[in-house]
């Protein structure tokens, strides 16, 4: 295996399936055994999981809500897609653990990362919900926050395309996929991967981004153990 420990990043949307909103149990199911199958041949695995499926804060802003509130409510988002996705993999019979970078003592333990790392030795499944547990941050900058944290080998960022392109693949018939990028060449052709804080955590603290199609079947397993399936971008 390339990839002993990563960060999975999972945007909320990816849980809507064929839905239009919410969570798909057929998807979640899906997600939950590509995980399963990981963690059994020896995979450390922490989970970062968005909230767009069910609110964004920036969504409540944009409609007259104060934006900190509204940050708060998405941070809430990520908290209900994690404990859907934990209770999935426990029946499955996976030790899963849920952090949270927001207080919410009766459901979760806050977030440390001494405390992720020892239960990923353990061979738990640890999902990070919460966000930073700050307004004004993605969960694309909690994402590469928690991965420095854990002393991840690497992020891996879950969408429904293959990689990153020269263009959006499901609008642009032309446009051209990338196998290998740096971070530099990444920032000067503005392509949009993940949010500048998050892009510039990962790159200063040496932490490479692939980005795969996670709705297909054992593609975690491939990316972990290095087929060339997705991109990658490191320094």
């Amino acid at each position: 295996m390339k990839y002993t420990r990563v960060l999975l990043k999972l945007s909320g949307e990816a849980l809507m399936g064929e839905q239009n909103h919410g969570i798909d149990p057929q998807r979640l199911n899906e997600y939950a055994l590509e995980v399963k199958e990981a963690v059994k041949l020896g995979a450390q695995i922490a989970i970062v999981i968005g909230g767009g499926n069910i609110f964004r804060g920036l969504q409540g802003a944009s409609q007259g809500m104060d934006r900190v509130q509204g940050d708060y409510m998405g941070m809430l988002a990520t908290v209900i897609n994690s404990l859907a996705l934990q209770s999935t993999l426990t029946g499955m019979g996976v030790e899963a653990d849920l952090l949270s970078g927001v207080y919410i003592d009766r459901i979760a333990e806050s977030m440390s990362g001494p405390k992720a790392i020892a239960l990923l030795e353990k061979g738990h499944v640890v999902l990070i919900g919460g966000g930073t547990g700050n307004p004004f941050f993605t969960t694309d900058t909690a994402s590469a926050l928690r991965a420095v944290e854990i002393q991840a080998d690497i992020i891996l960022k879950g969408t429904r395309v293959d990689g990153i392109y020269t263009a959006d693949p499901e609008k642009d018939p032309l446009a051209v996929k990338y196998d290998h990028l740096t971070f530099n060449e990444a920032y000067e052709k503005n392509l949009k991967i993940m949010d500048l804080t998050a892009f510039t955590l990962c790159r200063e603290n040496n932490i490479p981004i692939m980005v795969f199609d996670m709705n297909t079947r054992g593609n975690l397993m491939k990316v972990l153990n290095g087929e060339p399936i997705g991109t990658i971008v490191t320094n």
